[in-house]
């Protein structure tokens, strides 16, 4: 989604990158959440607690993705600036998320049980990845 955002005109709300300009975005993102997630992430998780870092990340995800609007308004280099911090960010709070997700789902049966509950909720994020783009635009 955030490259059709980053490639749409600005007339549309868009951002009017280029593809070089998006897949620029999309390496730093990518090379930090890397670089956060085998070095920040576990440290974190051992002072704060899984289940405080997940709510923490889906209130500034929240907040964040709210200000994509304001983002788009800026220009030159504020714009690259705000828009790489902000994919960045995104990236490394929507893992976050998921990773402690995951970790708590199983944890929360036991290991008879691990395979079903596993397959169940692939199931379900499958479904949602699929159905809530559809009903995004509708």
């Amino acid at each position: 989604i955030f490259s059709l955002w980053a490639v749409s005109l600005r007339k549309y709300g868009g951002l009017s990158y280029s593809t070089k300009n998006v897949g620029q975005v999309l390496a730093i993102s990518g090379f930090n959440l890397l670089f956060s997630q085998l070095t920040l992430y576990p440290y974190v998780e051992r002072i704060i607690g899984p289940i405080i870092i997940t709510r923490i990340a889906g209130v500034l995800s929240i907040t964040l993705l709210t200000s994509y609007t304001y983002i788009a308004m800026l220009s030159g280099f504020s714009l690259a600036l705000f828009i790489n911090c902000a994919s960045v960010m995104k990236n490394v709070l929507s893992v976050s998320i998921i990773t402690r997700l995951f970790l708590l789902q199983n944890r929360a049966v036991e290991q008879h049980q691990r395979g079903a509950a596993n397959g169940l909720v692939m199931t379900v994020v499958s479904l949602t990845k699929t159905a809530g783009p559809a009903v995004r635009g509708a």
